[in-house]
């Protein structure tokens, strides 16, 4: 017999999008050759003793090497969401953080591999912290991961490819 806290545990938290869907294209909009918004995230099933939740996005197909385009920590553990193109601001509604991408600079900074490189993966990683962090202004990814050391609950993953024309 299955109990509600069982099945409770048995959940997955689970990352998605309205902008584009697992493992399709990302529409230009949200990249360098539209008008560079973030797209729209949704989440749900962040377990229980979530403290905070925070979000890498990046490239591993990029030819200098992994290229990181969004760091987000302290997200609140009750949101759920984050609207389409959030500011471009170190903190945002309910003390979300925003750090530096590897465009040396703050918040999203959308796809925009080397024309004829083909197809990149962009990963947007959602983690489930069960603290709140404590990290300097312009946190790196490398900073965020070093801060999460021991503190992930849980991870969830949505991909979209994009390719320059």
């Amino acid at each position: 017999m299955i109990t509600t806290a069982m099945a409770k545990e048995a959940q997955i938290m689970q990352l998605m999008s309205a902008s584009f869907e697992q493992g399709q294209t990302i529409p230009s909009k949200y990249s360098c050759e539209g008008t560079d918004i973030s797209p729209e995230l949704h989440w749900e099933n962040a377990p229980e003793g979530t403290q905070s939740l925070a979000l890498i996005t990046d490239d591993p197909d990029a030819p200098a090497g992994t290229w990181v385009h969004w760091v987000l920590y302290n997200i609140p553990a009750d949101a759920t969401s984050l609207p389409e193109n959030q500011p471009k601001t170190e903190t945002l509604e309910s003390g979300i953080r925003q750090g530096r991408n590897n465009f040396l600079k703050t918040g999203y900074g959308g796809p925009c591999p080397p024309r004829g490189h083909g197809p990149h993966r962009y990963f947007f990683k959602l983690y489930a912290l069960d603290t709140v962090l404590n990290l300097k202004q312009g946190a790196s990814k490398v900073d965020l991961e070093q801060a999460m050391k021991g503190h992930v609950l849980a991870k969830a993953e949505l991909m979209g490819r994009f390719e320059r024309k």
